[in-house]
């Protein structure tokens, strides 16, 4: 049974409502103030609340303003008298979702209003656990996305994910462009089909085409068989072409003919042959500058460049840190059976220092070397990087700790405020505010 909180100190009026609700089968309370309002507010959840605009203490905005903050999920509907009718536009703009007026025009106008307005709440908390649904599916195995700027590239890739659109994921060496690309297909439609990587920078100029087409007997000088391409190989399934930047003019001729046509001819055949791939690339090259050099095709960058996800580097999601590194720890001591491995809040403020270069795959490594040289627990001593790291040099040092001390003097000390301010996490503005020994704080 719905329930439904009427707030109006028009006991006749009041009355009125409950009978014709009551008649339409709803479970029906009543207040006569705001007081009485917000205590039944905070004894019990109600489907929707209906109050008046003038209370004897008080007005049905502050019924309004209690409900958004505190249950913003219940709909709110305002009675107003006539000739205020402007008073419940502006309690609309407020949050209302509605008003009624008084007196009533017929019992309808009630009961069309309210049904209406259930309905709309039924539909929105039905998107919502689709929506909440559509997230627990979407997995990405071990990835850490704790930082808002990582968290984005995941709800773009759980976005895209069922669909069969070309995907460019751009981001330095390490970033972790390849996981994601396999996030991407883990959670598509051609999950239960195969994934193929090829790294275009690590293939000879002479093979890639033949390694990414496949060859016919005798098209070159050691064939000395039909040999089938990735794009065969992924029939069904997912191609992932990393440092996509690397192919040459006529590859990437190729390449387009493939993404627009679905057809390719192996090196050395006559034959057009179908395919149903998904392609996913990834470069850390400025593929944009390249067409600006002309070094690269600008029909197929707008080709690939159909759905960009950026990967940002670690040193710009410094609040996932802590946590890599713990998991990668964890992770290399369970193969070197080495439980008892801890970092020190002093290491973890090292790494947190550190530029990482490497991104991702230099931080795996660093945990990987400390892990087999380390016992138990783990000093900055221990580690091989130093807070001296190259992408944190002095002038950024000063930077950061200006924006930092600016922050905080326009948030009057508040380090939640300061926090949100700098996009940062809180945790991460504590460390810093340690390093640099910055104390006019407050939480």
């Amino acid at each position: 049974m719905e329930r439904i909180l009427i707030v109006d100190d028009d006991p006749g009026f009041r009355n009125l409502l409950e009978t014709i609700l009551v008649g339409e089968g709803y479970g029906v309370e009543n207040a006569g103030s705001v007081s009485e309002a917000v205590r039944a507010g905070g004894r019990r959840k109600y489907d929707l609340v209906v109050a008046d605009l003038k209370l004897p203490d008080g007005d049905g905005l502050a019924v309004l303003r209690w409900w958004t903050e505190n249950m913003p999920e219940t709909p709110v509907v305002m009675i107003t008298a006539f000739g205020t009718v402007a008073s419940a536009v502006e309690a609309m703009k407020l949050g209302a979702v509605d008003y009624l007026g008084k007196p009533l025009s017929s019992p309808d106008e009630l009961r069309l209003l309210v049904r209406k307005t259930l309905d709309q709440r039924q539909l929105a908390e039905q998107f919502q656990l689709l929506r909440e649904e559509d997230a627990a599916r979407f997995s990405c195995g071990d990835l850490v996305a704790d930082d808002p700027k990582m968290a984005r590239v995941l709800d773009l890739a759980r976005r895209v994910a069922p669909t069969n659109t070309t995907v460019l994921i751009t981001g330095e060496s390490g970033t972790g462009k390849e996981l994601i690309a396999r996030c991407i297909h883990k959670n598509s439609s051609r999950s239960q089909r195969i994934f193929v990587a090829v790294n275009c920078a690590a293939l000879a100029p002479s093979l890639i085409e033949s390694e990414l087409f496949g060859h016919e007997k005798g098209s070159f000088t050691g064939a000395a068989g039909q040999h089938l391409g990735r794009f065969e190989r992924a029939h069904g399934g997912t191609l992932f072409l990393d440092e996509i930047g690397e192919l040459d003019g006529n590859l990437q001729a190729k390449l387009l003919r493939v993404l627009q046509e679905k057809t390719f001819e192996r090196v050395g055949g006559t034959r057009e042959i179908a395919v149903d791939v998904r392609v996913i690339t990834a470069t850390n090259r400025n593929l944009k500058q390249s067409v600006a050099d002309g070094k690269f095709r600008e029909d197929l960058y707008y080709r690939l460049n159909t759905f960009p996800i950026e990967v940002p580097p670690l040193r710009d999601r410094s609040s996932d840190i802590p946590r890599l590194a713990r998991f990668f720890l964890g992770r290399a001591a369970r193969n070197l059976a080495k439980p008892h491995l801890v970092l020190t809040p002093e290491a973890e403020k090292v790494l947190l220092a550190y530029g990482w270069p490497g991104n991702v795959r230099e931080l795996e490594n660093t945990m990987e070397r400390v892990a087999i040289l380390c016992d138990d627990v783990i000093e900055p001593d221990d580690l091989p990087v130093t807070s001296s790291g190259p992408a944190r040099p002095v002038l950024f040092r000063d930077i950061e700790r200006q924006a930092i001390e600016d922050a905080l003097r326009a948030n009057e000390g508040n380090r939640t405020k300061t926090a949100r301010q700098l996009d940062i996490s809180l945790r991460t503005l504590q460390y810093r505010l340690k390093e640099y020994g910055i104390t006019q704080s407050r939480d």
